[in-house]
């Protein structure tokens, strides 16, 4: 989560407006493309930060490379742009994921499996963590670890419940050795 006051003030007034819009979603889902695009293709941000490109050239590409983007956040980007900060923008997009999440009751989760979750399970740990951390409903992403050997690894904020077999293993051998 950023401590970013500018990602901060930047991501409630894209939330505010979006809500307004009721778009809570679909800006949601268009920010996490755009976070999974910046995190996977370095060439972008290269692109977006590049000093030889005008500012006004930077923010006709992100009007031409976010055609089916919510028109919210593509001027948010812009915005980013003229104001250089595209620095900030995966914290806003995150501090924007957690005010959205809030309002809707849902938290983020990330589960370490040593394989990929069925949808039954999913529902089911959403349902059993979410009820731990006072939310309706978590948002999993499903993280493949074969080193836990089994069991699982939820992490919700700056919670974690580890019941893995390597972590059990672990404790048993600090009960032995001492």
């Amino acid at each position: 989560m950023s401590q970013s006051t500018v990602a901060n003030r930047y991501a409630q007034a894209m939330y505010e407006l979006a809500l307004s819009k009721n778009l809570l979603a679909e800006v949601g889902a268009d920010l996490r493309e755009i976070k999974t695009v910046v995190a996977t293709n370095k060439e972008f941000m290269a692109l977006l930060t590049a000093p030889k490109i005008s500012t006004d050239r930077k923010k006709e590409l992100i009007a031409q490379i976010l055609t089916g983007a919510q028109p919210i956040v593509v001027n948010m980007i812009q915005f980013l742009i003229e104001k250089k900060r595209l620095s900030e923008l995966t914290a806003v997009a995150d501090q924007y994921q957690a005010l959205s999440a809030a309002a809707q009751g849902t938290a983020d989760a990330k589960v370490y499996s040593t394989r990929e979750l069925t949808d039954g399970e999913r529902a089911e740990i959403s349902a059993a963590f979410g009820k731990l951390v006072g939310k309706g409903q978590l948002n999993i992403t499903n993280i493949i670890d074969a080193s836990l050997i089994g069991g699982v690894r939820v992490q919700i904020g700056n919670y974690i419940f580890d019941s893995t077999v390597a972590s059990k293993l672990e404790d048993l051998k600090r009960v032995l050795v001492g």
